[in-house]
């Protein structure tokens, strides 16, 4: 099948009696398509982004309708908003509890298992090893270079410039991950341990150059969201794997 990469081709274009049957898009723009008429069977949608907009389907927005049902799937889910340093702690708590569940679920020859295109258990909790380095040793904290060598970031990080010299590049052991991946569990236990609404209310820069000024509150709330979506994923994963 042909790969589109990078283009802008189709921006503003209309397809009429075109078939995308079996097509994958990914890390693409969709904001704002419009589909009328069109056969939907099978449709799988799949936008860490989807909650900060609206997603139209025969004229109902589902997205506060999803947002429902994954707290009911994910109890305490919703306490990723939350605004108070109880509401985070019990929150922070929450995830972790789940994280355990399936951790000490998943046999240790199903840990370097994926599916097409996704990652595993272990690049997983690599990954939230970076990102509660990013946003609470980077954002919060301050430290200069707060990424561990063993963290997995995100698709596309080279292509953007980001060093990709910090990072290791043979595969830790999975004792390795889960001793670092407990390290950074505890720095975020601790942290919320002793925080204020005062300290919660602290700006700070975007540990990735953006230009949104986040307060302390803010980066936690990114971690908590790393943190669900990702458990997510790979439930969802292990789920089609077994």
């Amino acid at each position: 099948m042909t790969t589109y990469s990078g283009t802008k081709e189709f921006e503003g274009a209309t397809f009429v009696k075109a078939s995308f049957k079996g097509a994958t898009l990914r890390f693409s723009d969709v904001s704002g398509v419009t589909m009328r008429s069109v056969d939907v069977d099978g449709l799988d949608i799949d936008s860490h982004d989807l909650f900060f907009g609206s997603l139209l389907v025969n004229g109902v927005d589902v997205v506060p309708l999803v947002d429902a049902e994954l707290n009911r799937q994910f109890p305490g889910r919703e306490l990723q908003k939350a605004q108070t340093p109880e509401g985070l702690r019990d929150g922070w708590v929450a995830v972790q509890s789940a994280w355990q569940t399936t951790v000490e679920s998943t046999p240790r020859n199903m840990v370097d298992a994926h599916v097409e295109d996704e990652w595993s258990l272990a690049q997983t909790l690599r990954h939230l090893i970076l990102a509660t380095d990013a946003w609470l040793r980077g954002g919060i904290l301050r430290i200069p270079q707060p990424l561990h060598e063993i963290g997995q970031i995100f698709t596309g990080a080279e292509q953007m410039g980001f060093d990709m010299s910090i990072f290791r590049t043979d595969t830790p052991s999975y004792d390795e991950i889960l001793a670092v991946r407990a390290e950074r569990q505890q720095l975020v236990t601790d942290f919320l341990s002793t925080a204020t609404p005062e300290l919660l209310a602290e700006e700070r820069q975007d540990p990735w150059g953006g230009d949104w000024s986040p307060t302390v509150g803010d980066c936690i709330r990114v971690i908590l969201e790393e943190e669900w979506a990702h458990l997510r994923y790979i439930r969802r994963d292990l789920a089609l794997l077994s």
